[in-house]
C-alpha cells in the first residue's frame, strides 16, 4: 500500500494539469471506486446493512471527510507543490489521529505526545513556509502545501471515524456507503474537469497512469488497508508511514520529477521525530482495548 501511494506523487504529475485537471482525476477515481464497491457489496454481503442513526451519521461523515474532502484536497495540493513536499506532509496524519482521538475518544495526551505534536507541527510549518529550491517549477507551492496539510488532517480524522464501522460491518458495506457519499461531494466539483478533457488524444501511458490511480490507488489501496488492519499489529502499521515518503523520494528523483535538498531533509527529520514521539505507547495503567484499537486504527 505504501508503494502504491508513493508512486502516485510522481505519476499524477504526468497527467495533471496538462491532460486532466486535479478534480477531474478525483471524479474518475471516485466514480470508478463507487461502482466497484457497489457491485462487490451486492456479491459479497448482500444482506449486510449499516443500521442505526449513529452509524449512518458516522458513515456520512466518513464519506464527506475521508473520500470527498480528502481526495479533492490531495490532488489540488499535489497539482501545486512538489511530490517530495507532498509525501512528507502526509506523515502528519498520525499526529492528527492522536488529536482527534483525544477529542472524540477522550484519549489522554501525554507530555511526550504533546512534544511530538509541537515538533511535527514545526517541521510541517517550515516545509509549508519555506521557499522551495525549485520555486520556478512550483510557484504556488505554499498553497499546495497547505492543501496537502488539510488533506492529511482530513485523512487522520477519517481513520478515527471509520474504525468502529470497519469492526462492525463487512468492509464492502462500509466502503460502498462512504464512496457513494464521497461521490456526492466530489463529482459536483470535478465533473467539468472530467468532461473537458480531450480523451481521444491521450497517449497510452497517460491512460495507464489514470488506470493506476483509479484501480490501484483507490480500489486496491483501500482493500489492502482494511486487510492489513485485521492481521498486522498497530506498531507495525505505525512504522510503515515512514516508508511512504522514502519510496516517494526514490521514485520522484529516479523519474526526474523532483530533487531532495538539505532543507527538505531537515524538515522531514522534524516531522519524523514528532510522529515518533506521538506514536510511542504511553506508560501507565492499561487503556481499554477497544479505545486503543480505535485510536491506533
Amino acid at each position: 500500500m505504501a508503494l502504491i501511494y508513493a508512486g502516485t506523487y510522481s505519476l499524477a504529475k504526468d497527467v495533471m494539469p496538462r491532460y486532466l485537471g486535479p478534480f477531474g482525476i478525483v471524479t474518475l477515481r471516485v466514480l470508478g471506486a463507487t461502482l466497484f464497491f457497489a457491485v462487490a457489496k451486492r456479491l459479497a454481503a448482500p444482506a449486510d446493512k449499516i443500521r442505526g442513526r449513529a452509524d449512518n451519521v458516522r458513515a456520512v461523515l466518513c464519506g464527506v471527510v475521508g473520500i470527498g474532502l480528502n481526495q479533492l484536497l490531495f490532488f489540488a495540493g499535489l497539482n501545486y507543490t512538489s511530490p517530495i513536499s507532498a509525501s512528507l506532509l502526509q506523515t502528519i496524519s498520525p499526529i492528527v489521529v492522536v488529536l482527534a482521538s483525544a477529542v472524540l475518544l477522550r484519549e489522554k495526551i501525554t507530555v511526550p505526545r504533546l512534544l511530538g505534536i509541537l515538533v511535527g507541527a514545526a517541521g510541517a510549518a517550515a516545509l509549508i513556509l519555506g521557499r522551495p529550491a525549485q520555486a520556478a517549477a512550483y510557484p504556488q507551492a505554499t498553497l499546495g502545501n497547505i492543501y496537502i496539510l488539510l488533506n492529511a488532517t482530513a485523512f487522520g480524522l477519517y481513520l478515527v471515524l471509520v474504525a468502529p464501522l470497519m469492526r462492525k460491518y463487512h468492509p464492502f458495506t462500509v466502503l460502498g456507503r462512504i464512496f457513494l457519499v464521497g461521490a456526492l461531494v466530489a463529482v459536483p466539483v470535478g465533473w467539468r474537469d472530467a468532461l473537458a478533457a480531450d480523451y481521444a488524444h491521450f497517449p497510452l501511458h497517460i491512460w495507464a497512469e489514470i488506470f493506476y490511480m483509479v484501480f490501484f490507488l483507490t480500489i486496491l489501496a483501500y482493500l489492502l488497508n482494511n486487510w492489513a488492519l485485521k492481521f498486522a499489529s498497530p506498531a507495525l502499521l505505525g512504522v510503515y508511514i515512514y516508508l511512504q515518503p522514502v519510496l516517494a523520494v526514490l521514485i520522484a528523483v529516479a523519474l526526474g520529477k523532483d530533487s531532495l535538498t538539505w532543507d527538505k531533509a531537515g524538515q522531514a527529520g522534524l516531522i519524523f521525530v514528532g510522529v515518533w514521539l506521538v506514536s510511542r505507547k504511553p506508560k501507565g495503567p492499561p487503556t481499554p482495548a477497544g479505545v486503543l484499537k480505535a485510536v491506533r486504527d
